[in-house]
């Protein structure tokens, strides 16, 4: 569920929010412990087991008691684990999540996925802790090509920010407030959804996803 200034809106009344230019926020704390929340929906990239996403509870997270979770360490390391937010098609946008890395000996971490047209199509940005990296990628017919990357050390038990700013071609990706990753691409021109992201194994706690819709200006003035 949503909160803040556009909160228990219906899909249609978020969509027109974001359209707007309004921030939607999601932090979980309305749904339920053990469920997908209202208006989500897990898949994945290849087939196999795990990309099992529930709402948990976490005394650590930084918008109360509750995050989504993605649970599940049977995944295969090619696979990646996604949940979307089902009304949310948008183009240029401005979207940060908070993220705690759980565990995961295959991978850890995860990130953002935006311009989402399906499970093989889509923009990725996520941190890996494993490897001591932030990189952004697309998935082009389930197939994943690097556009950035950046070292980075940060701490797996701590909470961490990645924020994207997508404008037109432009991209520009975030850790913890720091621009780190920058790219241009026109892939996915076309509204897609936004969502989340793991890959294989990596059980990793998500909180505070935020989405605006941005301009040229948002690009220019960063």
């Amino acid at each position: 569920m949503m909160s803040g200034c556009k909160a228990s809106l219906p899909g249609l009344l978020v969509s027109l929010a974001i359209l707007a230019g309004d921030p939607t926020t999601w932090n979980f704390e309305s749904d339920a412990a053990g469920k997908l929340p209202a208006g989500w929906t897990a898949d994945k990239t290849r087939q196999g087991p795990g990309s099992e996403w529930q709402v948990v509870e976490d005394a650590t997270a930084p918008a109360g008691k509750r995050v989504l979770a993605q649970v599940s360490s049977a995944g295969e390391n090619p696979q990646f684990n996604l949940c979307v937010v089902n009304d949310s098609k948008i183009a240029d946008l401005d979207l940060s999540v908070r993220l705690k890395a759980h565990s995961g000996k295959l991978d850890q971490g995860g990130g953002l996925v935006w311009r989402y047209q399906d499970a093989q199509n889509y923009y990725i940005a996520r941190w890996n802790p494993l490897e001591d990296n932030f990189r952004v990628y697309k998935v082009v017919s389930g197939k994943r090509s690097q556009m950035d990357t950046a070292k980075v050390k940060a701490d797996p038990q701590s909470w961490h920010a990645i924020r994207v700013v997508h404008v037109a071609r432009s991209l520009r990706c975030y850790l913890d407030g720091k621009l780190l990753l920058e790219a241009g691409d026109d892939e996915f021109s076309k509204p897609g959804k936004v969502g989340l992201w793991t890959k294989s194994d990596a059980v990793t706690h998500f909180d505070d996803l935020v989405l605006r819709a941005a301009e040229a200006k948002d690009v220019e003035d960063l």
